[in-house]
């Protein structure tokens, strides 16, 4: 079987469906911005911008697709692992366990290590970038909160992130002025999966996915 290329049309899926789908809010808030009918306001005294909450709604539509996709994204990357351990024919040991229970992609690193002498450390990917996709999975399916649809980095895992990914330009301005030590006092920050960082999260699967495929990895015999 031929793992890249159907991890590669399903990849191709998520982006379409996020480019089909995300137009019409991306449209409303265009519209609602520029104050083009159906958005043009009446006079009035009000300090509230108009249509600040079609905006918003627009605006957190766009987050949970977004972070739709994220979910989608790390599930089939995950998929393209196991099929890889089938193929293979090598199946997990005990001798990995500790290693998965650090999260799959952390087990499965250190299966290509063991068995292949792989690492993953050498591809040209962002492997922060592949370890947080898998991370903000974890965060987006299993909200803490009732009272809100944002979805939030926890402390833990600011710990383990000195700049995290799926942030917005001014948390990640404001991250940066602050000494690592300080973070933990901070107000954890809204996971935020815009359509660049969406797409640079799609790029960098998709390109660990081309280097695995120029290393030699030997199938068992069946």
């Amino acid at each position: 079987m031929d793992v890249r290329y159907f991890l590669k049309q399903r990849i191709d899926f998520i982006r379409q469906l996020y480019v089909t789908s995300s137009a019409a809010y991306i449209e409303r808030k265009r519209l609602i911005e520029a104050e083009v009918e159906p958005f043009v306001a009446p006079y009035s005294e009000d300090p509230e911008p108009p249509f600040l909450g079609e905006w918003l709604e627009a605006e957190e539509s766009l987050q949970v697709l977004g972070r739709t996709c994220i979910s989608m994204l790390a599930a089939v990357f995950h998929l393209y692992f196991k099929t890889w351990e089938r193929q293979v024919g090598i199946p997990v040991d005990d001798s990995l366990k500790t290693d998965f229970k650090n999260g799959w992609l952390n087990g499965y690193k250190a299966y290509f290590a063991n068995h292949f002498h792989i690492r993953f450390e050498d591809s040209p990917a962002g492997l922060a970038v592949l370890e947080e996709i898998v991370l903000a999975r974890n965060r987006i399916q299993h909200p803490e909160s009732i009272t809100t649809d944002s979805t939030y980095y926890s402390d833990s895992d600011l710990k383990k992130l000195p700049h995290p990914f799926f942030i917005d330009g001014n948390d990640e301005s404001f991250f940066g002025d602050i000494e690592a030590g300080e973070r933990a006092w901070l107000m954890a920050p809204p996971i935020r999966v815009t359509s660049e960082k969406l797409f640079t999260a799609l790029s960098e699967v998709e390109k660990f996915a081309e280097w695995l495929e120029t290393v030699e990895v030997e199938p068992h015999a069946s």
